[in-house]
């Protein structure tokens, strides 16, 4: 069978909300920085001066260990880093 003959591979769909999912596990008040852990269990750091925040939530005080987010990543010149981000619990 030709390749364009072929039935095209089908993808899984995006989650409607088009971000990561993942919990925060680390948050430091005084820097506030932290960490969170996404769905496959990659510890992803982040600075909450550089996170653009979503959604009715938007300060610092809102996020507490465990929380549920969904996020989405850059890179930076110190590696992968959270940049968009939004509460979900």
């Amino acid at each position: 069978m030709a390749d364009e003959d072929r039935e095209p591979a089908v993808e899984t769909p995006l989650p409607e909300d088009r971000f990561y999912h993942g919990r925060i596990v680390k948050l430091s008040s005084g820097r506030q920085t932290g960490m969170l852990r996404s769905a496959s269990g990659r510890i992803i750091p982040f600075a909450f001066q550089h996170v653009v925040m979503l959604g009715e939530k938007r300060r610092f005080e809102d996020l507490h260990i465990g929380t549920g987010v969904g996020y989405d990543v850059s890179w930076t010149s110190k590696g992968l880093r959270v940049s968009l981000m939004r509460i979900f619990d």
